[in-house]
């Protein structure tokens, strides 16, 4: 029998070339949070404030009493709807606070500090590192700013000629200091006291108001007191009748009694 020929063998291929192994990515770095620092709270506040309506309520309100949604929206001739939008968005904003009796609905600043601030921003505005206050388009808006100018309140302290006038007053006779911020002396409690006048009893300490700070005046250019000694000010005044207020404004008008009791007390003349 003849031999069988042998099967011949399959050709291997080849080996192909392996890729090299690529190296693995890391992710890509994250940008970096930027701090806030109370940016976003900064301008949440100023879009509040940016609205005009809005601003004009603040404003009003700087006079220290609490006003129905009504009035505020005579007083910036909106509709009551409009006032009734632009209000609860400033109480949201915790810039008013709300009270209700019966059907009526009654706002204000909600806080001193709310105050100072609306006074400082208004101070800058018309005049103290703004263009200055416009001028009065009609008579009685001069009457009105002519008598403002001379006294008024600025939330709830004395502001204008007379309170510049019962601050140099004060600092002159040693009732209140100016060594290194202000301060009411012991010279000026035992004055306090002597004229039945009482600071609020948290006034100064953590959490309250302070005792005596100084507010610009956009009228005279010049510091008016404020904190408690400002408002506590400004009660005994109208309290005990030595200014009375002109209209529904902030303007106030010294009477015959508060003209004795400013010069005897303070030495104060006001024309």
């Amino acid at each position: 029998m003849p031999p069988q020929p042998q099967a011949r063998p399959h050709p291997q291929p080849h080996p192909q070339p392996q890729p090299e192994p690529r190296p693995a990515r890391s992710p890509a770095p994250r940008p970096a949070r930027r701090a806030d620092h109370g940016g976003a709270a900064i301008s949440a506040l100023a879009a509040l404030l940016a609205d005009p309506t809005r601003a004009a309520f603040c404003s009003a309100l700087l006079d220290g009493r609490a006003w129905t949604s009504g009035e505020l929206a005579r007083h910036a001739r909106v509709a009551p709807s409009t006032a009734s939008e632009h209000l609860s968005r400033l109480i949201a904003g915790g810039l008013l606070a709300e009270e209700r009796q019966g059907r009526h609905r009654y706002v204000r600043l909600a806080t001193p500090a709310v105050a100072t601030l609306i006074e400082d921003l208004t101070s800058f505005a018309e005049g103290a590192g703004g263009n200055g206050s416009p001028a009065p388009r009609t008579l009685g808006e001069a009457t009105r700013l002519s008598a403002e100018a001379r006294a008024r309140t600025c939330y709830d302290h004395l502001a204008g000629r007379l309170g510049v006038a019962v601050a140099d007053a004060l600092l002159t006779r040693g009732l209140v200091a100016d060594e290194s911020g202000l301060a009411v002396t012991e010279r000026g409690r035992d004055w306090l006291a002597a004229q039945a006048i009482e600071l609020p009893p948290r006034a100064g300490r953590r959490g309250g108001r302070p005792v005596v700070r100084g507010c610009l005046d956009w009228t005279e250019r010049r510091s008016h007191l404020g904190g408690a000694l400002g408002a506590a000010l400004c009660r005994t005044a109208l309290d005990r009748a030595w200014v009375e207020r002109i209209g529904s404004g902030r303007a106030l008008r010294v009477t015959p009694d508060g003209s004795r009791a400013l010069r005897d007390l303070l030495g104060v003349e006001m024309p």
